[in-house]
């Protein structure tokens, strides 16, 4: 008679268990950290749900089902389908490219405060609106690429600057730091050297806004991250080894310039798709990571959490920026900026409390 496996306590199944999803393959699974990404796909989904009802016209929750099956009126249809439904996937995708990248930016640089807001990357991509949109007076869509180009160049740049004697987190801090400042003297002179039109026009996108946004901006954002994503989920295990320093990391077989040089390709591209998509949305990147693992109290990357916890923000961001003076919208990015203000001095006060403990 085969034995019985003793019952697992609730410390165990806390901490979670390795399961074995094939020959040489094993994935571990974490029960705090699956409950929390549940609840955060449930909490998603009302969001949703309330964004493509509500509004100045609104719509049941069966009108929605049948117009998303195509059965719905022409009516229902242009509003969800042409206008509410291709703004929520805009956003819900910018939320979570944004918390994935700033769990990886913090990972690498082993610092709450290690994102792209910080490091430099999001001012390059203004940079590059900036100089396309003022300068030779392009389009939405080139504006869009110059953000793409000038978050890719400003993350060469910070690279390329602080790898003397090797990439290291607290250098990369304070390099992009510098290159932050400098870049916001540049898109401060590019304002006030610009018409007053064109530059409110710049304006609202340096704010980051999904207001008006269509497929065309979900389409190419979903598109990039449907191969960046699975990119950085295949790097979570040597990320979690990042975590515990270089010399422990190579100790246990992983080689630190290749895993740190491909995850910086790969958050960088995330970062500069969202802002390509929607703008500079501030401090998405910064809190996002930090309340996920706050959750989960897991330790490891968490890419999952931190990236659905980045998309329910900004979602619910964007529902309280078109509700609160309605009928005025306002940007998203000026609530995701007021609440991640108060965050980020929130932080700052623990982080100086534990360093005077």
């Amino acid at each position: 008679m085969a034995s019985v496996p003793p019952l697992r306590t609730a410390d165990q199944a806390r901490k979670g268990r390795t399961v074995r999803a094939g020959r040489g393959i094993s994935l571990r699974i974490e029960g705090r950290s699956l409950l929390v990404c549940l609840g955060l796909l449930v909490a998603l989904a009302g969001v949703v749900t309330l964004s493509l009802t509500t509004g100045d016209y609104p719509i049941s929750v069966p009108d929605v089902v049948r117009t998303l099956l195509g059965q719905g009126s022409r009516a229902d249809g242009f509003i969800v389908l042409g206008l509410r439904l291709p703004r929520v996937v805009t956003g819900l995708l910018v939320g979570l490219a944004l918390g994935m990248a700033g769990a990886v930016f913090q990972l690498v640089t082993r610092n709450p405060l290690g994102s792209p807001d910080v490091i430099g990357f999001t001012s390059g991509a203004v940079t590059g609106a900036l100089v396309v949109l003022l300068v030779i007076g392009g389009s939405g869509s080139q504006t869009a690429f110059g953000a793409l180009i000038g978050g890719g160049v400003t993350a060469v740049a910070v690279y390329l600057l602080s790898r003397r004697g090797g990439v290291q987190g607290y250098r990369l801090i304070l390099v992009g730091i510098g290159v932050t400042a400098v870049l916001q003297a540049v898109n401060d002179y590019l304002l006030t050297r610009s018409r007053v039109e064109d530059a409110q026009q710049a304006q609202v996108w340096i704010t980051g806004s999904l207001n008006g946004r269509g497929w065309e901006q979900a389409t190419p954002l979903g598109l990039g991250l449907a191969v960046l994503v699975p990119l950085a989920l295949l790097s979570s295990r040597s990320l979690t080894m990042l975590d515990l320093g270089d010399d422990a990391s190579r100790a246990l077989g992983v080689d630190v310039g290749r895993t740190r040089s491909t995850v910086l390709v790969v958050a960088t591209a995330m970062t500069a798709l969202a802002a390509m998509a929607a703008g500079p949305i501030a401090f998405v990147a910064l809190a996002a990571p930090q309340v996920a693992r706050r959750l989960t109290r897991a330790v490891g990357s968490g890419l999952v959490a931190a990236g659905l916890t980045g998309a329910l923000m900004v979602l619910v961001s964007d529902f309280v920026a078109q509700r609160l003076f309605a009928p005025t919208q306002l940007p998203v990015g000026v609530v995701t900026g007021a609440v991640g203000g108060l965050y980020l001095a929130w932080l700052l006060a623990t982080q100086w409390r534990r360093g005077r403990g």
